[in-house]
């Protein structure tokens, strides 16, 4: 069912396409890092209201420009946009799930979460100033590993990307080089490697590709049964990406205290916290040119925080904490109006 679920989110996700007359489709567009659950979540609601959801997974990038351009009813990124980005564009975000950046690789031999590596390695690995997986960086960390004498071949994304954003800026917090000459952003100038589009596409690429390395939300890691590694986390401790170890990330994270919903989550501390743990964000116009549609977005996601934990948790991805959806309901109310200058969403 995952990979059913992956390979059609990774396209465009179009349930309900054909809607009866009891709803209208809903329009979305951007990160492929939660398009896996958006999918299960989107046919569980249509089963239980008639309304669809048209998602088409783009990465963040593009789900960012879709939504200023007004071509869809929200946008879906996992880089958020800082308070004056978002008032500059007349746009109100909310967080829906916390997943992980997990790097992947393709090496005979070597098992999953065998190899462990650190965020100033992996940024070296990123430079190309690492070229071989028997290199004594990489052996000083990794003990009796059976390292092979093969060159890295560097995979990254092609698009816009939430996903790129994460694990660029994580690469910057730990590598004063990678920090200086690529720094973090969604759309980076890498430095070496192949591009693939989506996560998908890294992971395909991966997959194909002996002695290479590339990064994925886990999902997508754990449905292809991946190489993964182990990470070391800021207390220094090297740690598997799983679900408790994003969570153990995420609950560093003050909510309250962040503007506009703006929040990493990025090398927390903590012995179990996997350190390229990010949430994920939805964006809409908190001025709605049609109240009805903007209502039926906030809907969605109000059902999805009601009734998706358990979906989510399938996918390893981490809920958010009640009082944080509470928070953000709260902010619906304040924030999103139609045109006559009402809430658009209702507290059920």
């Amino acid at each position: 069912m995952l990979k059913r679920l992956i390979a059609a989110a990774c396209a465009v996700l179009t349930i309900g396409a054909a809607a009866t007359a009891q709803g209208a489709d809903l329009s979305g567009a951007g990160a492929t890092f939660p398009a896996p659950v958006y999918a299960k979540w989107a046919e569980a609601y249509r089963a239980q209201t008639h309304t669809g959801l048209n998602y088409q997974a783009i990465g963040s990038g593009g789900g960012i420009k879709q939504i200023k351009a007004k071509t869809v009813d929200f946008g879906a990124s996992d880089k958020p946009l800082k308070p004056e980005d978002l008032s500059a564009a007349g746009l109100f975000q909310f967080p829906t799930v916390v997943g992980g950046v997990v790097p992947v690789m393709n090496l005979p031999g070597v098992r999953p979460g065998q190899i462990k590596l650190t965020g100033s390695v992996l940024a070296d690995i990123y430079l190309g100033a690492i070229t071989k997986w028997n290199d004594p960086r990489i052996k000083a960390l990794n003990g009796a590993v059976p390292l092979p004498n093969l060159p890295i071949t560097v995979v990254h994304r092609s698009d816009g990307s939430g996903t790129s954003f994460l694990f660029t800026t994580y690469l910057s917090m730990k590598n004063p080089t990678w920090a200086s000459k690529v720094g973090g952003s969604d759309s980076v100038q890498w430095p070496t490697g192949l591009g693939g589009k989506g996560n998908d596409g890294v992971a395909a690429f991966v997959r194909q590709t002996i002695g290479s390395i590339g990064y994925v939300e886990y999902a997508y890691a754990k449905q292809n049964h991946m190489t993964y590694a182990l990470m070391q986390t800021k207390q220094g401790t090297f740690v598997p990406p799983d679900a408790n170890n994003f969570a153990a990330a995420a609950s560093h994270g003050d909510w309250s205290k962040a503007p506009g919903f703006y929040l990493l989550l990025l090398d927390q501390p903590g012995a179990a916290s996997w350190p390229i743990t990010g949430a994920t964000f939805i964006l809409v116009y908190k001025q709605q040119a049609n109240a009805e549609t903007g209502a039926e977005v906030l809907k969605f996601f109000d059902w999805a925080y009601k009734n998706g934990d358990p979906a989510a948790a399938a996918l390893d991805y981490v809920s958010l904490p009640a009082p944080v959806k509470a928070q953000v309901r709260k902010a619906w109310i304040a924030n999103v109006k139609g045109p006559n200058g009402q809430p658009v969403y209702v507290s059920r």
